[in-house]
């Protein structure tokens, strides 16, 4: 009974953490600032005003990140729905794989001919900087829309790269200090492997559960959505262990249950609703404890954080991930709107603290340029939505509007 004190203690400090970053979202609106901009910066400013904040093991945010990232991607998943998916399947797959690692190519050329990295820790770097993210760009967007295809295509890119860029960063590891063609392979082999199987036991896993979601009948209504989050960390857990991408595995298996059109449909949607904007305060609050601003301001993190930035938002994703999209019917106004709401989140912090814990030369100094960028792609791109939409004459409705 002695620890019960200390279990309070934690369980009081987690909730209040909770408590504030909901509260956050009321300030975040009227600053104008996205949300998970202020938990990030907030929980980086916590680290450096209560060092004992930042001691949590680095295995540990992972894998608390991790979990948060199931809970966005399925609910993710599910907002998408399979026959809206299926619509713009082809475009979201070749903008998800495509656009992934065109960007992550051109990013490692930045990081090497610009910023004197070498060839290894850029393409590092390029990969973690490539996935976009889903509760990012939903919590930007805030329950805003727009006609057309570019909203869809921007949820789907989103969902799509994180699982793609997770598993070629996984690849890139696993082919450890190989050299050349060697490297090369290796790292190809464990690509190719994680979609396949991840993309085999989400397909398998979807139509699974919709099938118990229609034909089981619970004792009671509030099991059901505790059934669909069973299984989406069941799906998950089997995937990683086949050395498939659990991730795309859970982003599949909720696009599948998206429409199952079950008993308690409404009710299942709005819970893992509920579970993802918690998902997104656990990971952009644990990720922000584990920088620490102090140490950006010294040497040349920073400035290479930030030229990274302006050049990404700038040059290489309207360039590159415009080149994808150039056969994708979108009005001029959409198109634009596309090309700048690509944000970045929690999914290239996370990427970032692989290579923390994989011992990545000049890792302290590559995660800090990984947080600058997010940081910045969050507070100024995000920030400047609105104002990019005004411009290029993109009306943006509330979610419960009718959109012409």
């Amino acid at each position: 009974m002695t620890d019960v004190p200390v279990f309070a203690g934690l369980l009081t400090a987690l909730c209040a953490v909770v408590a504030l970053a909901i509260v956050s979202s009321r300030m975040s609106k009227l600053l104008r600032v996205p949300p998970p901009a202020v938990l990030l910066v907030a929980a980086a400013l916590a680290s450096d005003l209560f060092p004992a904040l930042s001691r949590m093991p680095i295995e540990q945010v992972q894998r608390t990140v991790t979990v948060a990232l199931v809970l966005i991607l399925f609910d993710g998943g599910m907002g998408l729905g399979l026959d809206r998916f299926r619509r713009e399947a082809a475009a979201i797959a070749w903008l998800g794989v495509a656009g992934t690692l065109a960007t992550a190519a051109a990013l490692a050329a930045v990081a090497h001919l610009l910023f004197g990295l070498d060839w290894r820790a850029g393409l590092l770097l390029g990969t973690a900087l490539a996935p976009t993210d889903p509760a990012v760009v939903f919590s930007v967007l805030g329950g805003r829309e727009f006609a057309g295809r570019g909203l869809l295509l921007l949820k789907g890119e989103s969902g799509a790269n994180d699982p793609v860029g997770i598993a070629l960063m996984a690849s890139l590891l696993a082919a450890g200090g190989a050299a050349g063609w060697t490297a090369v392979g290796t790292a190809g082999r464990e690509f190719a492997l994680q979609m396949v199987v991840g993309l085999a036991v989400g397909a398998v896993a979807g139509p699974l559960l919709v099938w118990t979601m229609r034909r089981m009948r619970l004792p009671d209504q509030g099991l059901d959505p505790l059934w669909t989050l069973a299984a989406a960390g069941l799906t998950y857990g089997l995937a990683t262990l086949a050395h498939g991408s659990g991730f795309l595995a859970v982003f599949v298996c909720g696009i599948v249950a998206g429409d199952a059109r079950a008993r308690h449909q409404r009710e299942i949607e709005h819970f893992h609703s509920a579970l993802a904007s918690l998902g997104e305060i656990v990971a952009f609050t644990v990720l922000g404890l584990t920088v620490s601003l102090r140490s950006l301001a010294t040497g040349s993190t920073l400035w290479i954080g930030l030229g990274m930035a302006v050049l990404l938002a700038l040059v290489v994703r309207p360039l590159l991930v415009g080149l994808v999209l150039a056969r994708v019917r979108l009005s001029a106004p959409e198109r634009a709107f596309v090309l700048w709401a690509g944000l970045k989140g929690a999914v290239p912090i996370l990427l970032g603290t692989y290579l923390l814990s994989a011992g990545v030369r000049d890792a302290h100094r590559l995660y800090g340029v990984v947080f600058v960028v997010v940081t910045f792609s969050v507070l100024v791109q995000g920030g400047l939505v609105p104002v990019v939409a005004r411009l290029v004459r993109l009306p943006l409705h509330t979610a419960a509007d009718p959109v012409p």
